[in-house]
């Protein structure tokens, strides 16, 4: 009979540097700090994004399109194509995502009136109040993640995060969607 085993727990990012170094000698832990700290937190941030918008009733899936909409201005309407490859999906995703979302309530899809042939995915007054209540979470949750920053040092992580950002888009300019759908 084997011994029951403690449930695994994620390496500190000391420990996980040290496996690295020991493993891989050309490791510069000042930069393995730093990007894998970044990849933890994304990773955490994301569950955390994730529960905000379940607790209210819409998935992360929801919660993209709802976003693409308003970041595309009044009148939050878009093609199902525009929408897919914003969000880097199939457009046999965008479509299942659509249908379920109009099912909710939360966007419309109609024939645009100047092409019959074009269909328009227009954000309604029920997604709009979603996506409100979402950014009203998440801005909660991120002014207590940031309350250990002064303003000057928000301003620095800012503005050092977005060099690294800009460095990333340059060298892979076609990274902004995603490998595969999550639907």
């Amino acid at each position: 009979m084997s011994e029951p085993q403690e449930p695994s727990v994620e390496p500190s990012l000391d420990e996980q540097i040290a496996a690295y170094q020991r493993e891989f000698r050309d490791l510069d832990p000042q930069v393995e700090q730093v990007v894998s700290a970044l990849g933890r937190l994304n990773r955490r941030m994301n569950v955390a994004y994730g529960r905000q918008v379940a607790e209210l009733g819409i998935s992360n899936a929801e919660w993209e399109v709802l976003k693409t909409l308003v970041l595309s201005g009044a009148p939050y309407r878009m093609g199902p194509s525009d929408l897919a490859k914003r969000l880097g999906l199939t457009p046999a995703a965008m479509t299942h995502r659509i249908d379920r979302m109009a099912g909710e309530g939360f966007v419309t899809r109609d024939r645009d009136e100047k092409n019959r042939v074009r269909v328009i995915v227009e954000l309604t007054d029920e997604g709009r109040a979603k996506w409100l209540e979402a950014m009203r979470m998440a801005t909660t949750f991120e002014e207590d993640l940031l309350q250990d920053l002064s303003s000057q040092e928000r301003g620095v992580l800012g503005e050092l995060l977005t060099r690294l950002l800009r460095r990333v888009e340059d060298a892979q300019p076609d990274a902004g969607g995603r490998l595969t759908d999550l639907d």
